[in-house]
């Protein structure tokens, strides 16, 4: 696509934020006006377009597709998009740990032990650990207590919220990296653990090196997406 656009602004009005594109208001990928929270964010989204060469590179409005997704997926059932999260606390990555006698086991209840007690703390609930990949249920009054939590979550929370859950394949990780003092590097090391386990043992090759690099910078991106909707 080529360049349409010279001046890049942002305005606002009525608690929101927008992005104009030579004076006129931006839209979603589904027509919807890009109404954000905060400066902040408007400000980083209106760099992406800043920034774009001619022919535009739509693979650099990472920021840009995260809010239309909340914007034109999310925001019209967040009671939905919650509940879609709820599975990935049953079946937390961070709660199957190896058997005892086995020398993984050591490493996960040092990195993940941690983690999982802090989120606990957190959250003022209880997360069954296990042993082996045989599933055991999550506590019924946990489940209850974050469906609420999550219920109560704007769509711009929840779409950083899903895909960093979804890539950690954890629920506990994905929430531990919204706190505002979150280490989103540890957080996230920490759900590769079993992978770096892997790759210590057999050695890595280009082909995963490159997927883990996609997956990373996607994280990393949903992590800086949630830090500016809140500021």
């Amino acid at each position: 696509m080529k360049r349409f656009y010279t001046e890049v602004s942002v305005n606002s009005g009525d608690d929101a934020y927008w992005i104009e594109l030579d004076g006129r208001p931006v839209k979603t990928a589904l027509g919807n006006r890009q109404m954000l929270p905060n400066r902040a964010l408007a400000e980083d989204m209106a760099q992406e377009w800043s920034a774009q060469g001619d022919p535009i590179d739509v693979n650099l409005f990472r920021r840009r597709d995260l809010a239309d997704y909340a914007i034109d997926l999310i925001s019209p059932d967040t009671d939905a998009a919650a509940a879609k999260l709820l599975p990935f606390l049953e079946t937390d990555t961070l709660c199957y740990r190896a058997g005892p006698d086995e020398p993984f086991f050591r490493r996960q209840e040092e990195i993940w032990e941690p983690i999982i007690e802090r989120f606990e703390q957190d959250e003022g609930i209880r997360l069954e650990r296990v042993s082996g990949i045989v599933h055991r249920p999550q506590p019924d009054a946990s489940l209850a207590k974050m469906r609420e939590r999550l219920a109560a979550m704007d769509h711009f929370a929840l779409a950083s919220l899903q895909s960093m859950t979804s890539l950690a394949a954890s629920l506990s990780i994905g929430l531990l990296a919204m706190a505002e003092d979150a280490d989103a590097d540890a957080l996230w090391n920490a759900a590769n653990l079993e992978e770096d386990w892997q790759i210590e043992q057999w050695g890595e090759d280009s082909e995963a090196q490159a997927v883990r690099k996609r997956r990373t910078a996607d994280f990393m991106n949903a992590f800086e997406f949630a830090r500016l909707a809140r500021a």
